[in-house]
């Protein structure tokens, strides 16, 4: 007879979700936080996790939480072992449920008419949107929480199918009693020595897009603060600390003491409808075909709008 296999540890995938956000704040605190779960609970669930693998993947000193070596390799492991579950799950939803779609969208985009369509022509379908935080559009489609999602570049692009729907002027931010506000443009040289807030562990690609950096002549853009939120770039920005270079959206989300300007000689901002590369979900061709003809950015004969991200 031959030899079988030795049999493999029974994880618990929960546990594993547990593990890959403590991991990632590295402070069972803030895990704990993050997950809802009290602390204590938390360190539970770890140890558990930790006596399934046979192996300690945390050690807490007194500077923080670290991984060991173990949790160094378990890591990457652990994160792919969650989007294989999710991808299994939505698969298998998608075969059960056909007519099934997610629509996710990022600030100042508005899908409604296009998704208004999608309904009115498959009226059986069972529709869902989303917003989505400005840095969550790949993340999301990858994990299965939308089926395709309306954004702006740049993102990084592998594994999916992307088309521009639209393209945005982009526009300089700045308080109303800056010296550039009533301009009818600007160009980079008008802001040469201006900050611009950093946001931290950004895309290098997105955040090079949204600086400017390095401007045309090859100089670096000058560095503002850095944020955590667009309310915390619209607070710098009002307070005179830094401006911002952003796409023009609607002008009715503007703090009133800001204004925009139009930010001549860049490139525009591009609006795309990204889904998964080989996705077979058959709504996504027809939302595909009512984003291009429907979602559509500010007339351009109208004002410049607020900033987004």
């Amino acid at each position: 007879m031959p030899d079988l296999p030795p049999p493999t540890a029974d994880l618990d995938l929960r546990l594993v979700r547990y593990f890959t956000v403590v991991a990632e704040h590295l402070h069972f605190g803030r895990a704990a936080a993050a997950l809802h779960l009290a602390q204590p609970s938390l360190s539970r669930q770890i140890r558990r996790l930790e006596e399934q693998l046979g192996a300690r993947l945390l050690d807490r000193t007194p500077q923080g939480t670290r991984l060991t070596e173990a949790g160094e390799v378990f890591l990457p492991r652990a994160r792919a072992l969650l989007r294989s579950a999710a991808h299994a799950a939505a698969d298998t939803r998608a075969a059960a449920e056909p007519s099934r779609i997610t629509i996710g969208y990022t600030g100042g985009i508005i899908v409604t008419p296009a998704v208004r369509e999608l309904r009115r022509r498959h009226p059986d379908a069972d529709v869902h949107t989303l917003h989505l935080a400005w840095n969550e559009a790949r993340a999301a489609l990858l994990d299965h929480r939308v089926d395709a999602a309306v954004t702006r570049l740049p993102l990084p692009t592998d594994q999916l199918h992307v088309t521009v729907l639209y393209d945005e002027p982009r526009v300089l931010v700045i308080p109303h009693d800056h010296r550039l506000a009533g301009k009818e443009s600007v160009t980079l040289d008008d802001i040469a020595d201006e900050p611009l807030p950093r946001v931290r562990q950004s895309d290098p690609a997105w955040s090079a897009f949204w600086r400017i950096d390095p401007r045309p002549d090859g100089r670096p853009a000058p560095d503002g603060p850095f944020i955590e939120a667009v309310e915390d770039k619209f607070e710098l920005i009002a307070a005179g600390e830094a401006v911002a270079i952003a796409a023009a959206t609607h002008i009715n989300s503007l703090r009133p003491d800001l204004t925009t300007v139009p930010l001549e000689g860049v490139e525009p901002s591009h609006v795309v409808l990204a889904t998964r590369a080989g996705d077979r979900n058959r709504l996504l061709a027809a939302f595909r075909k009512y984003a291009q003809a429907h979602v559509a950015g500010p007339d351009p004969a109208g004002p410049a709008g607020p900033p987004s991200r």
